[in-house]
């Protein structure tokens, strides 16, 4: 199968993207083939096109050409090790499941603008948490959180321990050796931003037939030094928190009637108590909001915390700026 080069000037990153496609970070790590993984059950539940990329950069270019190594031809080595890097991906993926369409991508770039480039018209971009080393990494350090902070549609980072279940050769429905987990976890901070952030957990709880769980930290100082971390449901000082709560999932608790659903107030900081509930799930996923305050739930220091520390796969999703949502 050919491999587009999107190296050149000319070429428009989405060109050769399919409509609706699901985008995947590969760099023939082991972190990588997990976000594979992962992607690829996602396209099956979805029947959408997976897309499959890469990007490369040539390091010490001029020392290289110092030395009187021509680096061109360098680079032209790196990319046919790109081209194999994908095709391999590609034949495990379609000898799992022959019937999903599969393109691939690479660009000789810093794999942070070729991944922000294809979200603008991806559904989901799925990276690893860590990539296979300092030089040819497309997953390297804080890519995949860089990714997150800039990628116009949702980010899925698959760390270690995330579940990926197999569904049946059409696409839908469970493996019989599949087991639920903890299900899906949605942090949400309270603000009209938060919507599209308990819609994404609320699909991905639909399509995967899981339990929901939505969550809302408050900060109480009494309840942190007792040591308690969840608000009890007749505790009248959260009353207009659990409101709030059930105000936002109502629409989509009519939308998605099969979905179990648990609205929680948790006592303590976002990151820490998000990652602490965390463990054991399906799917964590918090929001993204440019510019927000440091305590935000929506990716002031709490996403990256996520990020790094949550146990198995998160998703970040983007939502409006804060004066930019609709009352």
């Amino acid at each position: 199968m050919t491999v587009t080069d999107l190296s050149s000037s000319s070429a428009r990153p989405t060109a050769d993207l399919p409509t609706g496609a699901v985008v995947v970070g590969i760099d023939g790590s082991h972190d990588a083939d997990l976000a594979l993984a992962w992607a690829a059950r996602q396209c099956l539940l979805l029947r959408r096109p997976l897309a499959l990329v890469h990007a490369y950069r040539l390091v010490g270019s001029v020392w290289l050409d110092q030395a009187g190594i021509d680096s061109r031809d360098v680079l032209d080595a790196v990319g046919d090790d790109a081209c194999t890097l994908l095709q391999d991906a590609r034949g495990r993926v379609l000898a799992d499941h022959p019937d999903l369409e599969v393109v691939l991508l690479m660009r000789a770039d810093d794999p942070r603008s070729m991944l922000e480039d294809l979200s603008r018209h991806a559904s989901l971009l799925v990276l690893g948490s860590r990539g296979r080393g300092p030089v040819a990494s497309l997953l390297l350090g804080s890519v995949s959180v860089a990714v997150a902070r800039h990628a116009h549609c949702p980010v899925v980072v698959v760390r270690p321990g995330a579940a990926v279940r197999r569904p049946g050769r059409a696409g839908r429905g469970a493996h019989p050796d599949d087991r639920p987990r903890g299900g899906v976890l949605v942090g949400v901070d309270g603000t009209p931003g938060s919507l599209a952030v308990v819609e994404f957990g609320y699909q991905q709880a639909a399509l995967r037939g899981l339990p929901l769980e939505v969550l809302h930290c408050v900060w109480d100082v009494r309840a942190t030094a007792a040591g308690l971390h969840r608000a009890p449901a007749e505790d009248p000082e959260v009353a207009d928190v659990r409101a709030l709560l059930s105000e936002a999932v109502a629409g989509l608790a009519e939308r998605h009637p099969g979905v179990d659903v648990t609205l929680t107030v948790a006592y303590g900081l976002a990151d820490d108590e998000i990652v602490a509930a965390s463990r054991g799930r399906d799917l964590t996923v918090v929001g993204y909001r440019p510019g927000s305050p440091v305590r935000s739930l929506l990716l002031g220091s709490v996403a990256p915390a996520v990020l790094e520390h949550a146990d198995g796969a998160v998703a970040v999703v983007p939502v409006a700026p804060l004066g930019a949502e609709r009352p």
